[in-house]
């Protein structure tokens, strides 16, 4: 479990292929490791990924075929949001984060309006019933407020803080992202769809 607020932005300096997926070396030296052990879980750009190796400050995570299949950011270098799996003291300054990611986004436009910048994301059809006008949505594991929903596209405003310590900065129009919904959402379709069965 994890709560969208990034640590640091890690590096996967290589990826190996396996039989069933891939092993992705990450560079996690801002994350620091000294907390952390073979088989605990970290969220790489709001995947749970499980830690299966440590050597100084790299650590080494196997990621399946199904998982690479169903998101974006694994499959080659480059930079990754990092946040480690909460504590049960840990505060939950962003919002609940399974690390599960439920499908992938488009941008569609990221720019400057005054100190922040919009960005907005059209979202696949199947998860465009949970995203709310100021619901939670994670984003490339960053927990975010939605602003405006317009069908399938919907808009969030990030302050120059999240822009700063976060891969979010480098999103383009045309970029893709991993998009995790609200898991109260989940649960409230889930009950709302029994409670009508259970009346038929």
């Amino acid at each position: 479990m994890f709560s969208g607020i990034v640590a640091a932005v890690g590096h996967i300096e290589s990826v190996q292929p396996l039989e069933g997926g891939v092993r992705l070396t990450v560079d996690v030296r801002g994350l620091g490791l000294d907390d952390v052990a073979i088989g605990d879980s970290i969220a790489n750009s709001g995947v749970c990924l499980t830690v299966v190796a440590i050597d100084g400050n790299r650590a080494s995570f196997d990621v399946s075929r199904e998982t690479l299949d169903c998101t974006v950011g694994l499959s080659q270098p480059g930079e990754v949001n990092l946040e480690k799996a909460l504590r049960a003291d840990d505060r939950l300054g962003g919002h609940i984060v399974t690390g599960h990611v439920d499908g992938v986004g488009e941008v569609l436009r990221f720019a400057p309006v005054g100190e922040s910048h919009e960005l907005v994301i059209r979202a696949p059809a199947s998860l465009a019933g949970y995203i709310a006008r100021k619901g939670s949505i994670t984003v490339d594991g960053v927990s975010l407020t939605v602003n405006r929903v317009d069908g399938t596209d919907f808009s969030i405003n990030l302050i120059p803080h999240t822009i700063a310590v976060t891969t979010l900065k480098r999103l383009t129009a045309g970029s893709h992202v991993n998009l995790e919904i609200d898991i109260i959402a989940r649960y409230v379709e889930r009950m709302l769809a029994w409670q009508t069965k259970d009346r038929h």
